[in-house]
């Protein structure tokens, strides 16, 4: 093979890394943390998993890396929930702000890279964070309060 004809190869083979590099995720949103509940939480978590939806608000169901049935995730990171979170730090705040969703309680937390909710008043806490275009905006948590609902009990 000649010079001009190696280059050429190597050039080809530079060319089709870096399509395949541009064509990779590198969307760090899309990457989680996992919780790690106890053993009766982890339970309602996984019979949670199975009563979500396949879309929410119009986006179909993506979930984010690791995979878990304590995480599910609908519209490349738009919504994402992890089940068995720790209690949030903002419940303990008297000016916390708090929403109802069809009979599912909510503590509103908000971030500049959109809102993140975590059910009240349940036997595990259920974290939904949305993107920063649903900064006013609590749509998809109506298709999310009725598997939580029917799958994690109220403590009232």
């Amino acid at each position: 093979m000649t010079s001009f004809g190696r280059r050429s190869l190597i050039l080809s083979a530079a060319a089709v890394l870096v399509a395949a590099a541009g064509c990779s995720s590198t969307d760090a949103s899309a990457s989680i943390t996992v919780p790690s509940p106890p053993a009766e939480e982890a339970a309602l978590c996984r019979a949670l998993d199975g009563e979500l939806p396949d879309s929410v608000d119009g986006h179909d169901r993506d979930d984010p890396e690791p995979s878990s049935e304590l995480t599910a995730g609908w519209g490349d990171a738009a919504i994402v929930l992890r089940c068995g979170v720790a209690r949030p730090v903002g419940m303990s705040d008297p000016q916390g702000q708090g929403v109802e969703v069809d009979g599912v309680n909510w503590l509103l937390e908000e971030r500049d890279d959109g809102p993140r909710f975590t059910t009240t008043y349940r036997e595990t806490y259920v974290e939904v964070t949305l993107g920063g275009r649903y900064m006013h905006d609590i749509g998809p948590l109506t298709d999310l309060a009725g598997p939580v609902k029917k799958t994690v009990p109220a403590t009232l």
